[in-house]
């Protein structure tokens, strides 16, 4: 199913796409169709920076599952190295 709902939030990091290292400065999360995973239905999340144009993306297609398992692995991550308190 999907949800035509598309969630986004700047954020301050770095991603490495086909040209090399860039900032990542926004993302974007959204539940659809992939274009690329086997699946139905992908939770679709595409890191960017705008600035930069299209060459800038780094996208990511999972499973609800495995986004699921992701959000657990960060949130697991960042409790155990103290840093879930930090900006």
């Amino acid at each position: 199913m999907c949800s035509y709902v598309t969630v986004t939030a700047d954020v301050v990091g770095s991603a490495k796409g086909p040209d090399g290292w860039f900032s990542a400065t926004s993302v974007a999360v959204y539940f659809d169709h992939p274009y690329h995973a086997s699946n139905d239905h992908t939770l679709n999340i595409d890191f960017t920076d705008a600035s930069r144009g299209p060459s800038a993306r780094v996208a990511v297609e999972l499973s609800a599952a495995s986004a699921r398992e992701l959000i657990r692995c960060m949130e697991t991550a960042l409790e155990a190295a103290g840093a879930a308190a930090l900006p």
